[in-house]
C-alpha cells in the first residue's frame, strides 16, 4: 500500500475559516496512489445550499459528483470548504452546478467527470441539472446517481 503525500495541503490537519465565496476557495488535491487502474470516486453532497441572485432566498440542492481519476484525487475537506462557498453566494442552479464541474476539471484533469445536482423546488419547478465530460472509460463499476426526479406528492 502506498502511502499518499499530504505535504502541499494547507488546509487538511489545520483550522480554517470557511471561504466566503467560491472563487475564495482553495481546491486542493493529492496523488492517487493507484495510478493505471480506472475507478470510479463518488461524492455526495445532500445539502448544497446557494442563493438566488435574483431575490436573496436559498437554494438546496443534492449533488452527486462522480470521477475516474488520471493521477490525482481531490482532498475531501478542502472540496466540503469548496462546497460550502457557495452558502453566501448569488448564482443561478445551472452556474453553481457547472462551476464546480469545471473547477474539479481544472484541478484534476480526471480521465472522466459527471455531475447531477438535483435542485429541490421554489415556486413549484425543480431543476435539475446534468453535465459530463464525455463518456466513462469501458470496464468502470458506474453506479446510478440513486436519486430519483422530484415528484412532490404525487
Amino acid at each position: 500500500m502506498t502511502k499518499t503525500d499530504v505535504s502541499a495541503l494547507s488546509q487538511l490537519g489545520a483550522k480554517v475559516d470557511l471561504p466566503q465565496s467560491p472563487e475564495e476557495a482553495v481546491l486542493e488535491r493529492v496523488p492517487s496512489g493507484h495510478g493505471g487502474t480506472d475507478f470510479v470516486v463518488r461524492f455526495t453532497a445532500p445539502e448544497f445550499t446557494s442563493l438566488c441572485p435574483m431575490t436573496g432566498q436559498p437554494d438546496f440542492a443534492h449533488i452527486v459528483i462522480d470521477y475516474v481519476p488520471d493521477g490525482w484525487l481531490v482532498e475531501s475537506k478542502s472540496l466540503k470548504l469548496f462546497l460550502h462557498s457557495f452558502r453566501n453566494h448569488g448564482a443561478f442552479h445551472e452556474d453553481c452546478t457547472i462551476e464546480i464541474a469545471k473547477r474539479l476539471v481544472s484541478l484534476l484533469s480526471p480521465k472522466w467527470l459527471r455531475i447531477g445536482a438535483y435542485w429541490y423546488p421554489r415556486g413549484g419547478i425543480p431543476i435539475d441539472v446534468f453535465w459530463q465530460t464525455g463518456n466513462p472509460p469501458e470496464g468502470v463499476w458506474l453506479p446510478d446517481q440513486g436519486v430519483p426526479t422530484y415528484r412532490g406528492r404525487g
